[in-house]
């Protein structure tokens, strides 16, 4: 039995008591609004424009930001920015969150097991995970996505493959200070497997740091993908992504500086609201802060 499961009364305090520190963090909450915000703009943003991303009006080409009907502005052959903006948002940000929930997964089992286990197995464990890390993550991920096909769903696949790793060495050191705590000691006691012990017991215990590691990763993915995608190895037009957006831009920024400007707004903006996210769940959910 898990320590705040044991004290239901404690768990519901100490999940009141991070609820508000996350809530009187001001940087979190403008994150979360924003996140919120850009999430439902490029979810139901292409129903309300009059244009759909793959519109080409080519007697409107070059038009500025709020040109009559073309809010953003368009490209150079006449499509609308605000609907490839959103469009592309929507494959961005699924690339980033479902590369987090495939990193996280691979990160939390290879940490689980190598802090539980310790030995050879946690050793050999992690020094595949150091031989991840040696490598240049960003060479790695080139060379995957040049060698494979740039598919969205291949995309995710080759961001997780580089993203794991961190995840892991996070996981297996809190696994590592939690497997001789007196809960753990008392399942072993009861004759409870190892794999109870350590997905059911250590496991939610050791999920703040998971958590707060799975926010930024989110963050890092969303960069990963516009960084390859600027570099034409990663979503390949007509399907727009932000990334690739920029790439399209970079030839005109002396001409129409906005191609370039709106989706780098959008990357920055969802990559600082997921950071700020990050740092406003790592406060909350650090038991330190019960002591202050």
């Amino acid at each position: 039995m898990t320590a705040l499961a044991a004290n239901p009364g404690a768990s519901r305090w100490w999940h009141s008591r991070a609820a508000h520190r996350f809530m009187s963090h001001r940087l979190a909450l403008l994150g979360l609004a924003m996140i919120i915000v850009l999430t439902l703009a490029c979810v139901f943003g292409p129903y309300v424009l009059p244009y759909d991303s793959l519109h080409i009006d080519l007697r409107a080409r070059f038009a500025p930001p709020l040109a009559g009907e073309h809010y953003l502005g368009t490209d150079p052959l006449g499509r609308d920015v605000a609907a490839r903006l959103f469009m592309a948002g929507r494959i961005s940000l699924l690339v980033g969150f479902f590369a987090m929930v495939l990193s996280t997964l691979v990160g939390t089992l290879i940490g689980v097991i190598a802090g539980y286990r310790g030995g050879w197995i946690g050793a050999a464990l992690m020094r595949m995970v150091d031989g991840f890390l040696a490598f240049p993550s960003i060479f790695l991920l080139l060379a995957l996505a040049a060698a494979l096909k740039p598919s969205p769903v291949m995309i995710t696949v080759i961001i997780a493959v580089t993203s794991w790793m961190e995840v892991a060495r996070i996981v297996e050191a809190e696994v590592r200070s939690l497997r001789e705590r007196e809960f753990v000691q008392a399942g072993r006691m009861l004759g409870l497997s190892g794999a109870h012990i350590m997905f059911r017991e250590i496991l939610p215990n050791a999920m703040g740091p998971i958590i707060v590691a799975a926010t930024l990763t989110v963050a890092r993915a969303i960069l990963l993908e516009a960084y390859i995608s600027f570099l034409g190895y990663g979503i390949q037009p007509p399907l727009p992504s932000w990334g690739n957006m920029l790439n399209g831009a970079q030839q005109y920024l002396a001409s129409a500086p906005w191609l370039a400007i709106i989706p780098g707004a959008a990357i920055t903006i969802a990559v600082t609201s997921f950071n700020f996210i990050g740092d406003g769940l790592r406060d909350a959910l650090d038991v330190r802060n019960d002591h202050i």
